[in-house]
Formats: C-alpha cells, structure tokens, sequence
C-alpha cells in the first residue's frame, strides 16, 4: 500500500477468523498494517489485537468495541468481512432464514459501518464483502442474494453520504471462493476457476490503498474464470 505512515494504519476486520478473514489480514500484516480482528468466534488469527464473542448483528456491542478500539487513536479502514450463506429454495425457506440472512450479511455491515465512521478521518476507506451471485439468483439463491443485494446498496448509499468526509466506500463481489467446505460441497465442479481468498485479500487490500483513492461507491465483481 501507498502512503505515509502506512506502518501507524490500523485497519479493523470484522470476521476475522474465517478463511477469507484471516487472508485479509496475512495481506494486511505484509503491508506493515495494522489490522485488529472482530469475530463472534473464540479462535482469531494470531499476532493482532482480537476481540471475540462479538454478535455483529447487535448494535450495542458493536458500538462498544470500537470505543475500545477508539480509545488508541483513529482507525484507517474497515473491512466487513462477516457474512453467512444459505442454500434453500424459497419453497423450503421460513421468514427466519431471510431475517437471518439479513442479520448477518447487511446488518453487521451496517452495525460495523456506523460505529466506524466516528473513527475514521479523511483519506479513510470501508470495503464490503458482496457476492457476484447477487446480480442474477439461481435457485435456492434467493435469500442469500437478496442480503447480499443489500450490502451492494448499502456500499452506495453511504459512498454518497461520506464523499464531502473524504471517506471511501466500495464492495467486492466474488463468486465462488475456492474453500475446502466450497470444495467438499461441489465436489465436481472445477476448482481452478473459483476465486482464492488470497486474490480476493489482495482486492480489498487495493480498495483500502491511497492508489484507490479515486474509486467510491463501486460494486466491483472479483469472479476468478468463472
């Protein structure tokens, strides 16, 4: 990354202990960052401030997480990786699973964003995780993608709400991200193509940089060969 004092950037990563989390962070610590992980999990990558046992989707405990975090100094980025998926057809689903849906992709985001916001300054940048799928649902697609639908407006509206701050929001949108779970689920499918949670860790860790410093409010489709 770009920048001076990049080494004095802290740069908070909710669900930071999943494989894309823990990737982002890898590319974080390479840049000489300063990344602090939020996770409901208990395990977080090692070697960085953590905190666990956070429900994202709570927005009390959020906000007194960044308060703590607030309390070394300002913050450089944030970015919204914690999410869930779900696949059930819309016949099989229950109001329950879209709520969920909701819960955990757009609300943690947005619970994550607001508290952020009083901590970041000028030249700062949020980076959300959408999803590809979200343009086009396949079946059993629908509740999943509609939250992730959500994270794209989100990611615009409040592009639009922090230009004059000088502050910068934008998504990336993968598809498939080559996982062992992606891998064990469809076992027939061409992995190669899929998207690595490296690859997309060094999108993101772009979207945060000073070279970035002209792109808000973008949707950007990270989809491997697929």
């Amino acid at each position: 990354m770009n920048g001076s004092h990049s080494e004095e950037r802290r740069i908070v990563v909710t669900g930071a202990s999943g494989l894309l989390g823990r990737a982002v962070v890898d590319r974080l610590v390479a840049a000489k960052l300063q990344p602090i992980g939020i996770d409901l999990a208990s395990q977080g990558p090692a070697g960085i401030p953590f905190f666990d046992g956070v429900d994202l989707a709570d927005e009390q405990s959020v906000a007194r997480i960044f308060e703590q975090i607030g309390n070394d100094g300002d913050i450089h980025g944030l970015v919204n990786v914690a999410g869930g998926f779900v696949w059930q057809t819309v016949e099989e689903s229950c109001t329950e699973s879209w709520q969920n849906m909701f819960r955990i992709n757009v609300v943690s985001a947005v619970n994550a964003s607001r508290s952020a916001l009083s901590l970041l300054r000028s030249g700062g940048s949020i980076v959300n995780v959408g999803a590809a799928a979200a343009a086009n649902a396949a079946a059993g697609m629908g509740a999943y993608t509609a939250a992730k639908s959500g994270v794209a407006r989100l990611t615009e509206a409040l592009a639009a709400e922090c230009k004059e701050r000088g502050i910068r929001v934008n998504a990336v949108l993968p598809s498939i991200l080559d996982t062992p779970q992606n891998r064990k689920d469809m076992g027939d499918a061409d992995s190669h193509k899929w998207v690595k949670p490296a690859e997309l860790a060094e999108v993101i860790a772009f979207l945060l940089s000073d070279a970035a410093s002209a792109i808000t409010g973008a949707n950007i489709p990270v989809t491997g060969r697929l």
